[in-house]
């Protein structure tokens, strides 16, 4: 009688067991830190966005005592100091910003190749993409609340040394806070998704762009189908939720839509391209 043994690698790599999901985002973890330019990505973000909310805000201080009496009293009463907390350009950036490392973040890997050896140590590609897109919603939340905060904290600061700015306990900023924090996981997850579709960094970043900041402008909201397409999009959603002066003038817009939908928007789309992460990669490398 003849025995056949099995070799010893065969018989470990038979034992060997799955990957945990924990292990999945400790290797993504340790691979989204290991280059030094995701640190600078995420500083340089958060400098520049601070600098325009500062800026713009500054700028209204210098010149505040050339306003009359009536915009002064206006600017308090109407809500306008919130608009300094963080401004249309500094959310401009911010959607780029994040898109763009979202994109790298998952198409670094298919130029290097890393994606394939992630793939062949781990078969389960779907846990490998969902650790990618829990990582990356992490850190991009910190990074928007980050500088939510410090963009909120220091307009409010400024604006305050004219008895004009707002608390965070007054209507409307904590929405403002949370709306424009939550911009950068969003857009982040958008950027990935688009990254797995494409798989080219370039081409990635350039549709992110035509996605979130180029499409809005196409889109007016003066025609009901075409109000329906801009409500659909994160870019408007941010904006609707930003703008408190909105709540009062929605009676004047042709199609006015509501907070409760703007933040509909933002989840759909986040949860959207996070199963696009995640599936779209399984079925593409079958």
């Amino acid at each position: 009688m003849t025995t056949v043994s099995t070799p010893p690698a065969a018989r470990a790599t038979a034992a060997e067991p799955p990957a945990r999901f924990r292990d999945l985002l400790a290797s993504e973890w340790l691979k989204l830190w290991s280059l030094r330019s995701t640190v600078w990505a995420y500083v340089l973000g958060t400098l520049v966005v601070l600098a325009f909310n500062v800026g713009a805000t500054y700028d209204r201080y210098r010149y505040w005592t050339e306003h009359n009496a009536a915009d002064r009293a206006d600017f308090v009463a109407g809500g306008i100091a919130l608009m300094y907390a963080y401004t249309t350009n500094a959310g401009t950036l911010m959607m780029l910003t994040a898109g763009a490392i979202g994109a790298v973040a998952i198409t670094g890997e298919y130029s290097t190749g890393l994606i394939r050896t992630t793939f062949a140590a781990v078969p389960a590609r779907r846990s490998v993409m969902a650790a990618k897109v829990c990582v990356l919603t992490t850190v991009m939340t910190v990074f928007g609340a980050v500088t939510a905060a410090l963009s909120f904290w220091l307009s409010q600061a400024i604006l305050a040394r004219h008895d004009a700015g707002v608390s965070i306990a007054d209507p409307g900023s904590w929405r403002v806070v949370v709306a424009s924090a939550l911009l950068a996981p969003v857009c982040g997850l958008v950027g990935m998704a688009l990254g797995v579709l494409l798989r080219h960094g370039a081409a990635t970043v350039v549709t992110v762009v035509v996605v979130l900041l180029v499409v809005p402008l196409v889109f007016a909201d003066d025609r009901h189908w075409a109000a329906v397409v801009d409500h659909a999009l994160p870019s408007s959603a941010w904006m609707r939720l930003v703008d408190i002066r909105y709540d009062a003038g929605g009676a004047g817009i042709p199609f006015p839509w509501t907070v409760g939908g703007a933040w509909t928007v933002f989840a759909l789309w986040a949860l959207g391209a996070a199963a696009v992460a995640v599936f779209a990669t399984q079925r593409r490398d079958q």
